[in-house]
């Protein structure tokens, strides 16, 4: 039994003997390079981890207790010079591996969830509402719909959106919300309803390359998410 598999297989143990109502993701990495994902609690008692390490092609399960709301996303381009933890994309400024409860700086990609919410249900979604830096899918266990952006959009980005590494590598793209921060592309003010804040060119250019994913903030119908509560799920970057 490979490792990952022995580690969820004992988590359900430690579940069905406690009595503890959780969910398990599975967190992948199918980019060609390390990466070092992290999480973010809304709401409920804590994930198992904040911040971990995960190299290509390795997998990793962590304990969600229900219920639960928060995100999850990935750091790429790390380093830990001067005993300082940093990543070029995606880092949440902790100067640790461990996130500790702060968020990602934008641009990143965010799988966003809700576990054991209203009527017995979890909610999910790919959100690009603060921007894109990695692919990534959400795939419940156990029949129900998936949630991802599976495109590099970096290759695509705008320039004018884009950002760069020391090398001129784009590793992010921001949302117009990042990149201009005004009620007209952030749905707040007097465009704080869907009816006063409807898509623009700019959140198109997402919603074309990921149908599924949010593409600003009033993109519910075509990128929320729900399943029975009690499912797992697998999340992989660079799917």
């Amino acid at each position: 039994m490979e490792f990952h598999q022995l580690a969820y297989a004992l988590l359900l143990a430690i579940n069905l003997i406690h009595g503890v109502h959780s969910a398990v993701f599975t967190i992948k990495n199918n980019c060609p390079y390390n990466i070092a994902p992290a999480t973010l609690t809304g709401s409920g008692a804590s994930a198992s981890t904040t911040g971990f390490q995960l190299a290509s092609g390795a997998s990793n399960n962590i304990n969600i207790p229900t219920p639960w709301s928060g995100r999850v996303w990935a750091r790429f381009e790390c380093s830990n010079d001067g005993g300082r933890f940093h990543c070029n994309s995606g880092d949440c400024g902790s100067g640790q591996v461990a996130c500790n409860g702060a968020g990602a700086i934008p641009p990143a990609t965010l799988a966003e969830f809700t576990i054991g919410g209203s009527n017995g249900k979890d909610t999910y979604d790919v959100s690009l509402v603060d921007g894109f830096n990695l692919p990534v899918s959400i795939v419940p266990q156990g029949g129900c719909a998936t949630s991802d952006c599976p495109v590099d959009i970096n290759a695509q980005c705008p320039s004018q959106f884009a950002v760069r590494n020391g090398s001129g590598a784009t590793i992010g793209c921001k949302s117009a919300c990042v990149q201009f921060g005004t009620p007209q592309y952030c749905c707040t003010g007097d465009h704080n309803t869907p009816s006063t804040c409807p898509p623009t060119d700019y959140s198109r250019f997402f919603k074309n390359l990921c149908p599924k994913a949010y593409s600003y903030a009033y993109d519910d119908p075509s990128s929320t998410f729900t399943c029975n509560t009690g499912a797992n799920y697998v999340i992989t970057f660079c799917p």
